[in-house]
């Protein structure tokens, strides 16, 4: 009977004891719960829209060519090929010689053009010496008519010996008259005689080939024996003033947005360093075939620069200091670009309109204000209102 109030007193502390571990259960499940509930919201990138630094440019390609090309032609033909003085790659100055031709048939043509002119100067002597002795006898025979006009009138003359002398004094006018276009036709055939004898010297001029302009030489089509005629290939051909531009193809929606003046810069391959150069002329017409326009850009230096070589442009349109966000953080809903701003972690879909695209970053123009939170990775992973644990990360693509 003793062991009884044992028993007890052990159930007792048992009873007692029961309810110890259950209160301290209860007592920690509040804030396990609170830590599980924040470790279900996603963790996203968020960017910062900020002010920075934006360039517009159009990139484009093409060619390398001369501004003005030149054509040197003989001035004269059918005269052979002498002498070729200039070769391909030659920079040759203004009235350079760069070819001479045969002078043989000219100088020959001289020759005879000098003698028509001494015969011509002969004729017209004799044309002179013709019309003054015409001049004397129209004279004598007037002087002769005129006296027996005045016997005929005394009667001292018959009207046939009246009639004789008016016939010959009539005659002798009629020569003085031929002697006068005989000298006339004299003097005609002397100035055509000294302009055929100038148009010789002149084409014994011209068998000099001359480069018209200041350049270099980039064709020579011209060989030694060959017959010179403007109607074929050009003997030579000249980039002039060795000035050369790069000619562009750009997409009929970037042509608009040139002009005149804007700076690029330059790459090719084979060139150590770029270059820089200036849109010179935007081509007023698009190719209906390809749908391109054509820019053509002046080359501040042409150290290195061959015609033909194949060149890439980045031309500069604007630059400004413009509100911009991460182009991954621009969507597209309904046709509208669209972000995902974060505010107090809850996500919000703004429309936007979007402007410059630079790089990783896009020009916000409106809908946004700087410092606001937008998801980096364009929304695709949260929707309109969800809740958010933004992670804070660069500005950066």
């Amino acid at each position: 009977m003793r062991l009884r109030p044992l028993a007890l007193a052990a159930v007792l502390a048992l009873v007692a004891a029961a309810p110890l571990p259950a209160l301290a259960e209860a007592s920690t499940e509040d804030p396990a719960a609170a830590a599980s509930g924040a470790a279900s919201l996603p963790a996203i990138t968020v960017s910062t829209a900020g002010v920075r630094r934006l360039s517009d440019r159009i990139i484009a390609s093409g060619l390398i060519a001369p501004i003005e090309e030149v054509q040197v032609q003989p001035l004269i033909e059918g005269q052979p090929i002498e002498a070729l003085l200039a070769d391909v790659g030659d920079e040759v100055t203004e009235g350079q010689v760069l070819a001479r031709l045969s002078r043989s048939t000219l100088e020959l043509q001289r020759a005879q053009s000098v003698a028509a002119v001494e015969a011509a100067k002969a004729t017209i002597a004799q044309g002179e010496a013709q019309l003054l002795d015409a001049e004397s006898a129209s004279a004598e025979a007037a002087r002769v008519a005129e006296r027996a006009r005045k016997l005929r009138e005394q009667g001292s003359a018959s009207q046939a010996a009246l009639d004789t002398a008016n016939a010959a004094s009539v005659s002798a006018t009629a020569r003085v008259s031929v002697a006068r276009q005989s000298l006339a036709a004299a003097r005609a055939q002397l100035s055509l005689s000294e302009a055929q004898l100038a148009n010789v010297e002149l084409q014994l001029t011209r068998t000099d080939v001359k480069a018209p302009y200041a350049g270099r030489i980039t064709d020579r089509n011209a060989t030694i024996g060959a017959i010179a005629t403007a109607a074929g290939t050009p003997m030579f051909v000249l980039e002039k003033d060795g000035a050369l531009e790069l000619r562009v193809d750009v997409a009929e929606t970037d042509i608009l947005r040139l002009a005149q003046g804007q700076k690029a810069v330059l790459r090719a391959v084979g060139l150590a360093s770029p270059l820089t150069g200036t849109v010179r002329l935007v081509e007023p017409s698009i190719d209906a075939t390809t749908r391109l326009g054509r820019a053509r850009l002046s080359v501040d230096a042409f150290a290195g620069l061959r015609a033909g070589m194949f060149v890439e442009a980045e031309i500069l349109v604007t630059e400004h200091d413009a509100l911009a966000v991460p182009v991954t953080s621009v969507g597209s809903e309904n046709g509208a670009a669209t972000v995902m701003r974060v505010t107090d972690g809850i996500v919000e879909r703004v429309v936007v309109q979007t402007g410059i695209r630079d790089g990783g970053f896009v020009e916000i123009l409106s809908g946004l204000a700087p410092g606001d939170k937008v998801v980096t990775k364009a929304g695709s992973f949260v929707r309109n209102g969800d809740r958010i644990a933004p992670v804070a990360a660069p500005a950066t693509n």
